[in-house]
């Protein structure tokens, strides 16, 4: 074997071996998740009702604002504020105006708050309307959110003295609407019922979800305040008032609905500031992190948080060097292709008890849903692309705004995003796993086939899907 054909194997096999230290993370999880589920959070005595503002960030959100208007306004709560924090530049305002005029002649105590600027974006926002908020706690709803009435009455009675947010769980509107929706709801249910839910019980620190949560103003004016020095102000805020002491609260029974992505080009945007944000937060915040007196099992589970995406860049490298490495090592130690059916168990196997057992643990019909998470997988593979360019933008330290999700409600998808040219590299990553694919069945190297095929499968989806997305903008244009 060659120098160079020693390089392709010995890389191809350190990145496979990180993946796999990803994939055991998710068994250590659902372990966790599993290991604690009577470890239920305790609420405290009911005593007198504080004064709490619910803030709706928005922007540009023409389809969907009245409804959250709408629905902020009938929380139950004896004394309630609530503020429009409309940074629009479209109609969003007029709608928005006209919906809060009509409730406050009702008698709600609401008020819309317009900014000169969008300077800090949404963590701008909410900066701006907390600097005139009434409310000791405060409340905060994105704008395709629909709070059920009774939310305040569940989330209030859990704030003990050291509580500083209390985070609910995101429910799916339009989960039926398409196969994407659908595979997005798996990914969602598998943060929201298991990773958060094991991180909590198990005292480790989880996050903030930039929406659907209460939190205590004196805890944010504790850690610093909101911030927009990353595109994840939720998460930077988070682990900054954990470091400052605060405990947090995590409420899997209360679920508020919101919409999920309806087209890969929206979902690819949000992926990307989610990641690209994840990444910024790391660079900023390593240094107290390791500098902290906490538990290692919580600095360390902190660290595999925040680092997760840098799995994608890694896929990306495994995506190339997968059939290089496959041929090498056929010509050379044949023995040796089944190191990537070993790797494949253990980066797949504990993904999917991960998300298996988020669908069996909130779902009727998990027995249906286990079907769809050979796609999620794939759609997982699909995004490295996306993804890598947000870690390598977030560690090359460059600049972007922040770029909110689409939202559309019932309405035409009309809110277009920007276009560049992944979706091609997404192809032809996946026909080149094809090609591979196609190499190996011929020569019978078989423990490489199912790897290949989940890569073919999930860069093809993703790019086609990204290319219907971009004719259909073109042909509406």
């Amino acid at each position: 074997m060659s120098a160079f054909e020693l390089i392709i194997v010995g890389v191809y096999a350190a990145c496979a071996l990180a993946l796999s230290g990803y994939g055991l993370h998710r068994y250590q999880m659902t372990w966790l998740y599993l290991r604690t589920l009577e470890r239920t959070p305790r609420a405290v005595s009911p005593g007198r009702s504080p004064t709490v503002t619910v803030q709706l960030p928005v922007f540009n959100e023409r389809f969907v604002v009245e409804r959250l208007i709408e629905s902020a306004a009938r929380l139950d709560w004896p004394d309630l504020e609530v503020q429009v924090l409309d940074d629009s530049t479209d109609e969003t305002t007029a709608i928005a105006r006209a919906c809060v005029d009509r409730l406050r002649a009702e008698g709600v105590d609401i008020v819309l708050v317009r900014r000169s600027d969008r300077v800090g974006f949404k963590a701008g926002a909410l900066e701006h309307g907390a600097a005139m908020a009434r409310g000791e706690f405060l409340a905060v709803f994105d704008a395709d959110f629909v709070p059920p009435s009774d939310f305040l009455r569940r989330v209030m009675p859990y704030f003990a003295d050291d509580v500083g947010m209390v985070q609910a769980r995101w429910g799916h509107l339009n989960e039926a609407d398409s196969l994407l929706t659908r595979l997005q709801a798996v990914l969602l249910d598998g943060h929201f019922v298991i990773e958060h839910t094991a991180r909590q019980r198990s005292g480790r620190w989880f996050n903030f979800n930039g929406t659907a949560g209460v939190w205590r103003a004196s805890t944010i004016a504790d850690a610093g305040g909101w911030q927009h020095d990353t595109l994840t102000e939720d998460l930077d805020l988070s682990y900054r008032a954990q470091l400052a002491g605060w405990r947090f609260v995590y409420l899997p029974d209360l679920v508020v609905p919101a919409e999920l992505p309806p087209s890969m080009t929206a979902f690819k945007s949000q992926q990307h500031r989610w990641a690209k944000g994840s990444i910024q937060t790391l660079k900023k915040l390593r240094g107290p992190l390791l500098a902290q007196d906490m538990p290692a099992r919580v600095r360390l589970e902190a660290f595999v948080h925040l680092t997760n995406n840098l799995a994608y860049p890694l896929v990306v490298l495994l995506t190339l060097l997968t059939p290089a490495a496959v041929w090498v090592r056929s010509r050379h130690v044949e023995s040796a292709l089944w190191f990537d059916l070993v790797v494949f168990t253990l980066a797949t196997v504990g993904v999917g008890l991960f998300y298996a057992c988020s669908q069996w643990a909130v779902h009727s019909d998990w027995r249906e849903r286990l079907l769809r998470i050979p796609a999620v997988m794939a759609l997982g593979i699909g995004m490295a692309v996306n993804q890598s360019k947000a870690v390598l933008e977030a560690l090359a330290g460059h600049e972007s705004p922040f770029i909110r999700t689409p939202k559309f409600g019932d309405a035409p998808q009309s809110y277009a995003l920007a276009k560049n040219g992944l979706p091609l590299v997404e192809i032809l990553f996946g026909l080149y796993h094809l090609v591979g694919m196609g190499w190996a069945i011929s020569e019978g190297y078989w423990p490489s086939v199912p790897i290949q095929l989940l890569f073919a499968a999930g860069f093809l989806s993703v790019g086609l899907s990204s290319l219907q997305r971009k004719r259909e903008l073109a042909g509406a244009a």
